[in-house]
């Protein structure tokens, strides 16, 4: 086992690309194992000789006046007369053990306790190599298929693209090369697990990244990214540098770049919107290309009322909700798309059920409207201080409307009720006469 370690342990450092400190000390801790198993209760030390290339185990022992374990101690003389003539009290000497005298079984435990730490040690390179890279994209071979599960061979170790993680429709076949965004890593007992994806949007990101340099310079930023994976994709792009059209970039000459991306997505179709600090003008270009032609916006539930014309409604809101879905997910907005004529069909009946009420107008019912009250119930459901907020109304007249209101709601409710009880009376003349 020692013979030639030098030739052994530049072998083991290329091939598992290795320190060769670790190596050495798995060598040494092994070596000092197996040493313990031999000769029992001994103070010992082992270091890897390199001008030999062996390693060389050492019996430790502390010089004493009087010995009370010949194990760890030595008397003044006997060290002395054997190990060093300048010997002094409390010095620690070391003695040279013959390695050859290791039983069988003593060298099958260092022979697995090296095997054991270097496989730790390269689990352990191998997890740090990998959390750093956290966040890329990388490139392996399909390795096999279990339970929908994909495992990626990505050189030195394996890796698992989930079922959720892959993009629908996509088949591979083992010995297939597959590129994939590394979305966690994590160390159990068993090593890394280094987790991939394909569906997230950091994937989308990245893939950008490769094919544009003005995004991998940092000159175009991707300040978002939102995905149906397999169907449809928005990024929102933006330029630090005025000369450089962030769309342009990304778009590349005759679309070279943007296809290459889809290519890589399987035909999923990429909007490149471009970005602004404006939520309400970010929200019209990310339901681009739908026209908005108006939009409501509430910064307390963080939420767009968006009004399209009747010709633009199934376009703003896409195949399957698709496009409205991926706005709201891009802009980060809650997104209610509607159309002019069901936008002007609310607006007259909430202005109806408003201007109902006594003492409100046209011009008050209007303003009502505006800050979210749609009908009498809403404002009945106030209360003063919610009416306050709505111009021109001060408290006395807040008063009067949330009391006219609660009448109107009270009278309708009456109303109701005695066309029910007309209704119930009608229906039980009808059976007895039947």
């Amino acid at each position: 086992m020692q013979q030639d370690l030098n030739r052994v342990i530049d072998q083991v450092s290329k091939e598992k690309g290795m320190d060769r400190g670790v190596i050495i000390e798995a060598l040494e801790s092994a070596m000092l194992s197996a040493a313990r198993r031999t000769f029992g209760q001994k103070q010992i030390e082992a270091k890897f000789n390199p001008d030999i290339g062996e390693i060389e185990l050492f019996e430790i022992k502390t010089v004493v006046e009087g010995v009370t374990n010949p194990e760890i101690e030595v008397s003044l003389e006997t060290a002395r007369a054997n190990l060093d003539p300048e010997a002094q009290i409390g010095d620690e000497l070391l003695s040279k053990l013959p390695a050859a005298s290791f039983g069988r079984i003593a060298a099958q435990v260092a022979k697995q306790s090296v095997i054991q730490k270097v496989r730790e040690a390269e689990r352990e390179q191998i997890y740090n190599e990998f959390k750093n890279r956290k966040g890329e994209i990388y490139s392996g071979i399909v390795q096999r298929i279990e339970k929908k599960n994909i495992i990626v061979n990505l050189g030195r170790t394996d890796a698992v693209l989930p079922e959720k993680e892959q993009i629908p429709w996509e088949r591979y076949r083992q010995g297939d090369r597959i590129r994939a965004y590394v979305l966690d890593v994590d160390m159990s007992s068993k090593g890394p697990q280094i987790v991939l994806s394909r569906t997230h949007p950091g994937f989308l990101i990245k893939l950008f990244e490769q094919e544009a340099p003005e995004v991998y310079e940092g000159i175009v930023e991707i300040k978002h990214a939102a995905r149906e994976p397999g169907n449809r994709a928005k990024i929102a792009v933006h330029s630090t540098d005025a000369d450089v059209d962030p769309v342009g970039a990304c778009v590349g000459m005759k679309g070279t770049r943007v296809q290459a991306v889809v290519q890589e997505l399987r035909g999923e179709r990429v909007d490149i919107v471009p970005w602004t600090p404006d939520p309400a003008e970010f929200v019209c270009r990310a339901l681009l290309p739908a026209k908005v032609s108006k939009i409501i916006q509430d910064d307390e539930e963080h939420t767009m009322e968006v009004i399209v014309p009747d010709d633009q409604l199934s376009l703003a809101i896409g195949k399957k909700g698709q496009n409205v879905k991926l706005a709201s997910k891009l802009t980060n907005w809650q997104l209610q798309v509607r159309s002019e004529s069901e936008a002007e069909l609310e607006h007259s009946q909430a202005l109806a059920s408003l201007t109902a009420i006594a003492g409100i107008g046209d011009m008050t019912a209007e303003l009502l409207y505006q800050q979210g009250f749609k009908s009498a119930e809403d404002v009945a459901a106030a209360d003063v201080d919610a009416l306050l907020e709505v111009e021109g109304i001060g408290e006395e007249k807040a008063g009067a409307i949330l009391q006219a209101a609660h009448d109107l709601v009270a009278a309708k409710a009456a109303a109701t009720t005695v066309k029910l009880e007309e209704q119930t009376t009608a229906n039980e003349a009808t059976r007895e006469e039947s």
